[in-house]
């Protein structure tokens, strides 16, 4: 008797748990949101930026005041750069941009003045980086439904249909993808390609393609549910795989993509950590990724879209349009008393070679101000490299320091043009010798000097440069050479990035390479900006 009571007792509390008790991917997705969203921080860039926008505008948990700070340093970030082309090189700069200002309830056809769709124009320029190009044009297109303006300057116009036919073109035998179209096809980019090609189902080829990736992907799953890209088990590869089936509608349980009795939310759930982040490995030797943690929080949203029937991840129509003016605030209380940026002497100043150039504003904004000099007979040279004297005496008259020699370098003689500007560079702390008592003023920079340089340059201007050694590691791991930069330049390189002094969608970070003057005067210029001296 008491053996039956005891039971339909135990039953009946198994009910009621089970009525009101979270699933662990709720749990999971609960934590990882508060920890995300109570950050408030978020601006441009791959981490730290539009994926976490994305993510908390997508799971309702974006604070009006944080979108509006996010659009505003977009606008800010897009201004500093002056074209539809946000990079160089690489369109993805434009898709992410695009979905993170779409997320926050943004217009993409106007931030600061520029239509950001103008950037996904040329199908040359949108495949120039591989695959990654078409594929996230066609999902940033797609997520708020937008028309792709027309551009007479392109090689060839762009169409959807374009990017959806490069893509499967570029199916590799086994129905995965790769970057380039070539080698071993990659999860993560089968993954994305298949969120791409998501709305286009009625497309035969499409849909061939679709059933052939997806035997792909069910084929390499591994026995614990999860997958490897580039040799390595980790979340990002889960999280893009969960991503995919969500934007096609199929169950993330599906038996097709369940392994020994693992699914892809246990998977993706073993990474997780206790402070509601995620691992980037299971052993957690990464320590607190903060990519990881977005992703992995991203790919609990479209579950939780998907449970509850509402738009997927990539598929913004319901976005409420944020028409509040964006508006930041910057500490401008620890500028050094040093300080006094130069006002604008010579509007209108240019030079012929930079007419089309992508830094022209930077180049033309520090030119105004007697900031940074021509190179004779009304040119630039932009591509020419910049001595370490050079630099210490653009940076000493971007901030407007008195130039006084202070004698020490031996190899810095007073009767140099420069030893003024090196003497005063050197005593406010923006540059160091080479050791030995010596400057070398007629070597070439490099990347990671004038980095280190503009990080102290920056301090001065009431930045706080300061970054914890995890946060420079997710910073510069997303950059094939990052375990190149030195290790004095690491922190100050990472700086420079996270603040968008220097461009995150570079594929490189090339610190020993010589940089050249064109791109000493975005820094420059971005510093400044910054710091609200410009």
């Amino acid at each position: 008797m008491k053996k039956r009571i005891f039971a339909a007792l135990l039953a009946l509390l198994l009910l009621l748990c089970a009525c009101g008790a979270e699933e662990p991917w709720q749990a999971a997705y609960r934590r990882t949101g508060q920890a995300l969203a109570a950050q408030e921080d978020y601006g441009v860039g791959s981490i730290g930026g539009e994926w976490a926008v994305i993510g908390l505008s997508r799971s309702g948990l974006l604070k009006q005041e944080t979108a509006q700070a996010y659009l505003q340093t977009v606008e800010d970030y897009v201004r500093s750069i002056g074209t539809a082309r946000l990079d160089h090189a690489k369109s993805t700069e434009n898709s992410r941009i695009i979905l993170g200002v779409t997320a926050a309830g943004g217009d993409v056809t106007d931030i600061g003045g520029v239509n950001l769709l103008e950037g996904l124009t040329d199908m040359a320029f949108v495949s120039y980086q591989g695959l990654n190009g078409p594929i996230w044009a066609l999902i940033a297109l797609d997520s708020g439904n937008y028309d792709i303006p027309k551009n007479p300057a392109a090689k060839t116009q762009a169409t959807r249909q374009l990017y959806i036919d490069e893509i499967i073109k570029n199916q590799m035998k086994d129905g995965g993808w790769s970057l380039t179209g070539t080698g071993d096809s990659d999860v993560d980019i089968s993954a994305m390609a298949l969120q791409a090609l998501a709305k286009y189902q009625d497309q035969k080829a499409v849909k061939t393609a679709t059933d052939k990736a997806l035997t792909y992907l069910s084929k390499v799953q591994d026995s614990k549910g999860g997958y490897a890209s580039w040799g390595t088990t980790n979340v990002e590869s889960v999280a893009q795989v969960v991503v995919a089936l969500c934007e096609l509608g199929i169950d993330v349980g599906d038996s097709r993509f369940v392994k020994n009795g693992h699914t892809l939310t246990d998977n993706l759930l073993s990474f997780r950590q206790s402070n509601g982040g995620f691992y980037h490995v299971l052993d957690g030797s990464d320590g607190n990724n903060q990519m990881s943690a977005e992703q992995g929080f991203y790919a609990l949203v479209a579950i939780d879209r998907a449970v509850n029937g509402e738009n997927s991840l990539y598929r913004m129509g319901d976005v409420t349009k944020n028409t509040a003016k964006p508006s930041t605030s910057v500490n401008k209380g620890n500028v050094d008393a040093s300080v006094n940026v130069p006002g604008v002497t010579a509007p209108g100043t240019t030079f012929t070679d930079v007419k089309n150039h992508v830094n022209k504003a930077a180049i033309e904004e520090l030119a105004s101000r007697g900031i940074i000099n021509g190179m004779g007979k009304g040119t630039f040279m932009p591509n020419k490299t910049m001595t370490r004297a050079e630099f210490a005496a653009i940076v000493t008259r971007a901030l407007g320091l008195a130039a006084k020699d202070t004698k020490a370098f031996t190899d810095v003689p007073s009767s140099k043009w420069y030893a003024g500007y090196i003497g005063t560079a050197n005593s406010s702390g923006i540059v160091n010798g080479v050791g030995s008592s010596k400057f070398n003023p007629d070597g070439t920079i490099t990347r990671q000097e004038a980095a280190a340089m503009v990080a102290r340059a920056a301090k001065l201007c009431g930045l706080d440069t300061s970054m914890d050694a995890a946060s420079v590691k997710d910073m510069l791991a997303q950059f094939g050479d990052y375990r190149s930069v030195a290790s004095w330049a690491k922190e100050p390189m990472a700086f420079c990035y996270s603040v968008n002094i220097l461009d995150q969608s570079d594929l490189n970070i090339e610190p020993t390479k010589a940089i050249l003057r064109c791109e000493i005067a975005q820094m420059l210029y971005n510093m400044l900006s910054a710091a609200e001296l410009i």
